[in-house]
């Protein structure tokens, strides 16, 4: 008796994950067709055929969806980061995976509509740490991509610093700042190397 019960749990989670990914999915496509800002429950229930109460069993609001598919995001750029460090050569990890990194956030917004949501999601603990887990795993891959071990207070603000300073450079450049300011992002990011690289070069010390 026990053990059927046991099964039937696992199927029931089997079966919620499945369907939280298959929001998911069909959050992500009507996020690229009408942005991630104008993204709504009823929207994302008619694109997955679902009815839109159905949704509230997985997310409270749009903004717990919103932060879900930016975690989501963030788990799939660390990865992409990751992997371009280690295909670059040694000294050109932190470059491979910066580069991945901008070209993420120039290309999608829905990291800043997730970062505007967590203020409102304050509290649904699941969920927000959820999305810091997977902010952290992508601080972990820049970490990693300059060769140092950001073991202390000092060497964790810098790489800290180093994703503020792409996502300043993929918001500016999503903008059109960048090319008003005639500027190249292949530019930028070898200073980033320069300036970063070196100065990462001490984490730790």
């Amino acid at each position: 008796m026990t053990t059927v019960l046991v099964e039937r749990a696992e199927r029931r989670s089997r079966d919620k994950s499945a369907t939280r990914a298959e929001i998911l999915e069909a959050a992500r496509i009507v996020a690229a067709r009408e942005g991630a800002r104008n993204l709504s429950l009823r929207g994302v229930a008619a694109e997955a055929g679902f009815a839109p109460a159905a949704l509230y069993g997985y997310f409270r609001n749009k903004d717990e969806l919103l932060v879900a598919l930016g975690a989501e995001d963030l788990s799939g750029v660390a990865k992409a980061m990751r992997s371009a460090a280690q295909e670059a050569k040694e000294d050109g990890s932190l470059s491979a995976a910066s580069a991945t990194m901008l070209e993420f956030l120039r290309s999608t917004e829905t990291i800043a509509a997730a970062s505007a949501a967590l203020s409102s999601v304050a509290g649904a603990s699941d969920i927000e740490r959820l999305f810091n887990g997977r902010l952290i795993a992508v601080l972990t891959a820049l970490s990693d991509a300059t060769g140092q071990k950001a073991d202390n207070r000092a060497a964790q603000s810098d790489v800290v610093v180093l994703a503020a300073t792409l996502a300043g450079l993929a918001l500016m450049s999503r903008s059109g700042r960048l090319d008003a300011l005639g500027f190249r992002p292949d530019e930028l990011l070898a200073r980033v190397q320069a300036r970063f690289g070196s100065a990462c070069d001490g984490m730790g010390r």
